[in-house]
């Protein structure tokens, strides 16, 4: 086969003429431009914010193909949603502080742990997914899995304020829903009882209520679970039906002890 036939092979199986790989590195910038710009005390909130628009409007270029929603009004729409969206991470943030004893101040929580960027990168996110916006909040919600470890479905709902302790593993699924005050720690997987296409538009992932704590490793499964409120589970503990509010859940494993002779 010459160069000429294989050249013309693949690009016979190219079957996606719009499909432009620079929309998932202008987006990941995006993101990053979008955290500092809230949080870093000498960036220019008033400079940065155009830049953003300019960022955006070269991202919607891409992706924006509805005429019946110009992608200036998602702009607006989206920027109208920065203050509450700074008010609750600010929240999250102290509930971290407030909750680790290995954070020594507020500066390491928005610096350094990886729970708090990806709750950020997830509450931007939403906010695009809610208004129906293509590809963005997905590409947004997978550049932060892929530096912190943390999976979280822009499609969540999720309350505030929200506490992911060390992150990695943890995996939240599009129609979950945590409400106000609730800590989860590593491993933990809110996720579907099955995997069918057919129920893309039907509610597949866990309602978890206000001040639940939920401990390594645990994996909480299907849309008509419920986590009652003031509840607390254990690591390793596997649920697909509903808890009552204030429960103790665990997991008890045998283990053996051996000496050896």
């Amino acid at each position: 086969m010459s160069l000429d036939d294989i050249i013309q092979k693949i690009q016979s199986h190219k079957k996606r003429p719009n499909l432009d790989f620079s929309l998932k590195s202008k987006t990941e910038a995006f993101t990053d431009k979008l955290f500092h710009t809230l949080f870093d005390a000498n960036i220019s909130v008033n400079e940065n914010i155009m830049q953003l628009g300019n960022d955006f409007e070269a991202i919607s270029s891409i992706v924006c193909k509805n005429p019946t929603i110009p992608c200036c009004e998602i702009w607006e729409s989206f920027l109208r949603t920065l203050p509450e969206l700074i008010e609750k991470l600010n929240m999250d943030a102290h509930c971290i502080l407030d909750h680790d004893p290995a954070a020594r101040n507020i500066d390491e929580v928005y610096l350094a742990y990886p729970g708090f960027f990806a709750i950020a990168v997830y509450r931007f996110s939403h906010e695009f997914y809610k208004i129906d916006m293509p590809l963005v909040p997905r590409i947004m919600s997978e550049y932060a899995h892929r530096l912190t470890g943390i999976d979280i479905n822009p499609g969540a709902q999720i309350g505030s304020p929200f506490f992911i302790d060390h992150g990695t593993g943890v995996v939240i699924g599009e129609t979950t829903i945590i409400k106000n005050n609730v800590k989860v720690y590593q491993g933990v997987t809110l996720g579907a009882l099955q995997v069918s296409k057919e129920m893309e538009n039907q509610k597949r992932h866990p309602t978890v209520e206000e001040n639940v704590i939920i401990y390594a490793n645990a994996t909480i499964l299907g849309g008509e679970t419920v986590i009652g409120k003031n509840s607390t589970i254990g690591g390793n503990v596997w649920i697909t039906a509903s808890i009552p509010e204030n429960s103790l859940v665990y997991h008890s494993p045998e283990t053996k002890l051996k000496q050896k002779k």
